[in-house]
């Protein structure tokens, strides 16, 4: 009995010095941009958990390719009327050959200005127009509504969206006062 003791007390010490790099990685990411989400929550409309969760995705928890040479954490594209900053990343484009090309992408100075043309592309595009008939605490329809109005490809953009909203508790923040207000 005490060495079956003995074995459950060492697991347990092995697997509280054990830290998930992937989940150690996740928090310092929204701790980081959290504030950032909700002020673009409180200028826009877009929940706060929404952008959270397409940042997490879309930038590989801030590692990605497009992340680290383009500032890129929502893996916009360029569109023909982009002016800014350019960078070419292969994604899912492809030549009259049918070959992969690379893509073009937005880039920018900072992540700050990444999360701010996030909300700018969702908010100035009719295209998007109908995710602002929901309510900024309803992320369901948010993610559902994003992958309708086709921001991504994948046909499980929803819900790896509300998985990350979920996990990582990241509802929370719909419901968080402006900290640029809160700050005054």
């Amino acid at each position: 009995m005490f060495k079956y003791f003995m074995s459950i007390v060492f697991c347990l010490l092995i697997m509280s010095f054990t830290v998930n790099p992937w989940d150690e990685a996740t928090s310092s990411y929204i701790e980081t941009y959290k504030d950032l989400a909700v002020v673009e929550m409180h200028r826009s409309g877009i929940p706060a958990s929404i952008t959270l969760a397409q940042a997490l995705h879309e930038s590989q928890i801030g590692g990605s390719d497009l992340a680290v040479h383009a500032n890129n954490h929502f893996g916009i594209k360029c569109k023909s009327y982009w002016v800014g900053m350019t960078y070419k990343h292969k994604d899912d484009d492809y030549d009259s050959n049918g070959n992969l090309i690379k893509s073009c992408f937005r880039s920018y100075e900072s992540v700050v200005d990444s999360y701010v043309d996030h909300t700018n592309f969702l908010t100035q595009s009719a295209h998007y127009s109908e995710l602002f008939n929901y309510d900024k605490t309803d992320y369901f329809m948010w993610a559902h509504g994003l992958k309708k109005c086709g921001y991504a490809t994948d046909p499980n953009y929803a819900h790896k969206l509300i998985d990350k909203i979920e996990k990582y508790q990241l509802y929370i923040y719909d419901t968080y006062s402006n900290p640029l207000e809160t700050a005054k």
